[in-house]
């Protein structure tokens, strides 16, 4: 990975973030879902990337976040967890002949199937997560549960407008 690359990604970072504290933070439909657009800064890490970086990045942008939301480490936990079985879910769902070195993780070059099969599971996982360390335990469980199919609905309409807005297909 070269000096580019890591600067692109740091800069996505941050217009991510950005956009997260500024206006996902107010995005919210009915009071029952709500919007993580920065999620995409996990998903579009290259597959190549070393595993501590990984999780390191997670807790960092999970921590700025937190400081934030005034939520005292609930993102942070989930978005470590979100990169933990990132690592692990990739390798599944890696194609038959690998990836090429470096390669962009966009739906636009991996397809809107593929990139919804990838994406989903870690964006509902990570909203569970979050939702259900906020929410203290289990008592209002059938409330919760619709709050994270709703909200990570609403996060990967997002995630999805943001890729074919801003992301153009590698030839």
């Amino acid at each position: 990975m070269n000096r580019f690359n890591v600067f692109g990604g740091l800069i996505r970072a941050i217009l991510l973030i950005l956009a997260q504290v500024i206006l996902f933070k107010n995005l919210v439909l009915y009071d029952s879902a709500f919007c993580f657009g920065y999620i995409l800064i996990f998903l579009m890490i290259p597959m190549d990337t070393n595993r501590i970086v990984q999780l390191l990045t997670g807790f960092i942008v999970g921590i700025i976040i937190d400081s934030f939301y005034n939520t005292l480490g609930i993102h942070a936990a989930a978005c470590v967890l979100l990169v933990y079985l990132r690592i692990y879910w990739s390798k599944i769902m890696t194609p038959s002949g690998g990836y090429d070195s470096g390669p962009k993780i966009n739906v636009r070059t991996q397809g809107i199937v593929w990139f919804l099969t990838y994406s989903y599971p870690l964006i509902f996982v990570h909203i569970l997560l979050l939702f259900f360390i906020e929410a203290a335990g289990f008592g209002l469980f059938w409330q919760t549960l619709s709050k994270v199919f709703y909200s990570s609905i609403f996060t990967m309409t997002v995630v999805l407008i943001i890729q074919y807005l801003f992301y153009k297909k590698m030839k």
